[in-house]
């Protein structure tokens, strides 16, 4: 871990803080319980117990794995549908397969982001490669469900692969910690992802004593889950580890610190640091869909049962059990 590094973090862009930017205290760690999705492949629930209004517009996060799958042991979801909101997979170690009902498809290598605009509905299965299935392997990403406002909710499905070159690659002010800018703007530098909704998304990989402080949209929310290792975060140094999420309050930077002895697994404070502008409206969800009304979800359950978010193609490159 990770796919995506630098030997020399000096070498790039660095991002600091204003001296003024007033810091975001830490309202709330919470603990992500683990669980088993699709065919039983292991996952974190990264924002269970958080409420809503600290996550808008994100709706929840699964960090997939990590694990070592035995040869045979690799597993994924079969086909299910999804409307009203965008699905972020970054893939950290592995190789992950998707497909969909609309004829689209495509490999994300560790390294790599796969945007899914759901919009109107569509059907989609992920799976691991037969290569994987068979030789087995280390499988490890996250998954991230961003809510679409009203006005977008039915819009035509869209896609976005975002290969790890072509993530933004940055350095905090002293060279500490290596910043993988997915989507979003921090201190006047763009990631490569294009959102509906207005979120920056980084994974971070902060070294042993290093401290990382940002610039924050004072009108951003703002969420840090822990990866892989241990550190503090906020000026007032709150303890958090591996499978846990800090809750910011209102701000204009944000900070966290790595421990000085880290994981043996692990040599850095592995973060992914989220933030977006909050919809603010009513947010309804059932399962895999996420509209504004009950009726509106009943309505999206009918469509898939009368088959018109898509059908599974006759011929496709995954069986039905795939990931």
């Amino acid at each position: 871990m990770p796919a995506i590094t630098v030997e020399n973090p000096l070498a790039l862009p660095r991002v600091s803080a204003p001296a003024e930017a007033g810091p975001r205290p830490v309202l709330a760690v919470s603990t992500a319980p683990s669980g088993f999705e699709g065919e039983g492949f292991p996952v974190r629930r990264a924002f269970a117990g958080i409420d809503y209004q600290h996550l808008d517009p994100f709706i929840m996060m699964d960090q997939m794995g990590e694990v070592e799958y035995a040869p045979g042991e690799p597993k994924g979801t079969p086909w299910h549908p999804h409307r009203g909101f965008e699905t972020v997979t970054y893939l950290i170690d592995g190789t992950f397969v998707h497909q969909d009902s609309h004829g689209g498809g495509g490999v994300i290598n560790g390294g790599d982001t796969q945007w899914m605009t759901a919009g109107s509905g569509l059907l989609h299965i992920e799976a691991p490669p037969e290569s994987l299935v068979v030789s087995g392997g280390l499988f490890h990403g996250l998954q991230l469900w961003v809510n679409l406002p009203r006005k977008d909710k039915m819009m035509p499905p869209k896609y976005q692969d975002i290969g790890g070159g072509q993530v933004k690659l940055l350095a905090s002010a002293d060279g500490g910690a290596l910043l993988r800018l997915i989507a979003g703007d921090i201190g006047g530098q763009m990631g490569p992802g294009a959102t509906h909704t207005p979120i920056t998304m980084i994974h971070a990989s902060v070294s042993p004593g290093a401290e990382l402080t940002l610039p924050w949209r004072p009108d951003f929310n703002a969420l840090v889950y822990g990866l892989a290792g241990r550190g503090t975060a906020g000026a007032e140094g709150r303890p958090f580890r591996m499978g846990q999420t800090v809750v910011f309050g209102h701000g204009e930077s944000l900070t966290v610190r790595a421990d000085a002895a880290q994981e043996s697994r692990s040599p850095n404070l592995e973060v992914v640091l989220l933030g977006g502008a909050p919809i603010r409206e009513p947010m309804m969800q059932y399962g895999p869909f996420v509209m504004n009304t009950h009726t509106e979800l009943a309505q999206a359950f009918e469509d898939f049962q009368a088959g018109r978010l898509g059908t599974i193609p006759a011929v496709h490159g995954m069986s039905e059990g795939g990931l």
